[in-house]
Order: C-alpha cells, then structure tokens, then sequence
C-alpha cells in the first residue's frame, strides 16, 4: 500500500507524496499541489476584505494579507484562469466565489471525526468547519462511556456504527482524532467503506491505497521546527556530542591503551536552563486523544 499523506503546510516531502506517483500538479484540474495549499489562505484573506466592505484589492496588497510575494500570487491565480485588470487589480467577490468553487466550498460536506478525546471533542466545537461548508454529521468513538452523549449538538456513536453511518449519512470526509495506535486499523476500515478524503490528527504516518488523499497534522512536529528557530534566533550553541556529564578526553598509552587526558567541563546542573537546548528523546511526539 501506498502513502498519500500530505502534510497541514502543504509542503513536498516524506509526507506529502501521491499515491500513484504525481507529486506536484493535480491530476483532475492541473493546479500545482503548492498552489492548491496556498488557495484557502487567500479566501481567508478575501473573506476577511469582503466582510469590511473592499470590492476591489491589488496582487499587492492581497499577497501581503496572504503572506506570499505578488508574483506568485498571480502565478496561482492564473491556473484559475483570474488575471485582474491593470491598474484596477481583482474583484474581491468574485475571487471568493472562483476559488470557493475551485475547492469544492459552493456545495455541502458531510464529516465525521472519529475519537471524542480531548482534540475530538475541541474539533467538534470548532464552529470554522460550518463557515466554510463543512457540517458534523457524525462524531464516533470506540469508548461505550461516550456512546450517546451528545457534543456540540452532535450525538456521539460507538465506533461500530462505522460503515452503516457512512452509507446512510453520505460521510464524505472523516477525521482521524484517536491514538496513534488504533489510527491505521480505523484508517483501513474506512477506506474498505469507501473513503477517500481522510484529515489525520494521529501522529502516525497513514498507509492507504492510491485514490485515497490524507492531510496529516502534526501538532507537536509544527513546535519542534518553531523550537528549532527559536534556538538560533538567540544564538545558542549546539551541545557537542561527547563533552557533557564531564566526559574524559583519551590518548593512546604507551602500551597500546587508553589513558585520560583531561576533563571536559561538566555539563550544568541544570538540564534545561534558559539558553539550552533539549534533548530530542524528552519531546513528546504523541497528540493527546
């Protein structure tokens, strides 16, 4: 089986690679990945000019709402077929309803987020998803504490109401909430019920079959490259490898041996003082449930 996951920044790696081997254009619409992944950042920029009353907005001033340069901007536009008119730049509705449309927001989608955990539960609160087209049909968990209650208006069924839920719900896109270990098993089921469109919050790398998109959000993995920056930012120094906990410095002995030389300075008392980096084994790389 193939990964088709893709990562929440839309970048091209490890995580971000299609199943039947076409990694940077889309095989229906010919869009570049990168530009689709760039789209829903300018409809939040034009909503946001829409609702303060702006009818018109320049590549410039639209690209730095979006944070991206104006000529890329106008790149990705132009696979929309929109190219603006000079000195008059583009009409804000109208760039709303192309790219709406563009990602499938002018019609109705049924989702449902599998694992009422914490993040399960945050997910079926969050009233963005409703805004922008998406509606909670269904919220599942394999807990039978949880069967029945009722979350965000929704109530919640046992995981084994899976596949009849999706038939009789119309389910379009499922969201993966639960611990990494249960997530490939879930994952399968819903693939053999016929879902293609999977946004996975477990942190596990999702193997599915080829026609099947997965976006994968890791939230832990996003503050370790922010930590990763913020450690250069202030100049720190990397630890070298072998000189902390005092660790002695060896020369060949006369006789073949190994005989000390000096010490190296003894790391400080404190292992996580201001200024020091941490070792990666004490990063928490799970998303609670």
């Amino acid at each position: 089986m193939a990964s088709t996951s893709s990562n929440a920044s839309g970048g091209t790696g490890p995580d971000s690679r299609s199943g039947n081997g076409a990694s940077l254009r889309s095989a229906r619409q010919g869009i570049p990945e990168a530009t689709v992944a760039r789209l829903p950042v300018y409809l939040r920029a034009l909503i946001s000019m829409q609702e303060r009353g702006i009818v018109t907005v320049s590549s410039e001033e639209l690209a730095a709402s979006a944070g991206v340069n104006s000529a890329k901007l106008r790149k990705d536009f132009s696979y929309l077929g929109s190219y603006g008119t000079r000195g008059v730049g583009y009409e804000v509705s109208f760039l709303v309803y192309q790219i709406s449309r563009e990602l499938g927001l002018t019609q109705d989608w049924a989702v449902a987020i599998i694992g009422i955990g914490n993040l399960g539960h945050a997910l079926a609160n969050y009233g963005g998803f409703a805004s922008r087209g998406f509606r909670v049909a269904a919220l599942f968990d394999a807990d039978p504490a949880l069967t029945g209650s009722v979350v965000a208006g929704v109530r919640v069924r046992h995981s084994d109401e899976l596949e009849s839920a999706i038939r009789g719900l119309g389910i379009s896109i499922f969201v993966i909430a639960t611990p990494a270990p249960a997530a490939q098993a879930v994952a399968d089921r819903l693939v053999a019920a016929g879902i293609t469109s999977i946004l996975n919050f477990a942190p596990v790398v999702l193997n599915v079959p080829e026609g099947v998109d997965v976006r994968k959000v890791d939230l832990s993995i996003e503050l370790q490259i922010l930590a990763f920056h913020e450690q250069r930012k202030g100049g720190h120094a990397l630890p070298q490898a072998g000189r902390a906990g005092g660790a002695a410095e060896t020369d060949p002995g006369p006789d073949g041996g190994r005989r000390a030389v000096r010490s190296a300075p003894a790391a400080a008392a404190t292992p996580h003082a201001p200024g020091r980096s941490l070792d990666a084994s004490l990063i928490d790389t799970g998303i609670p449930s």
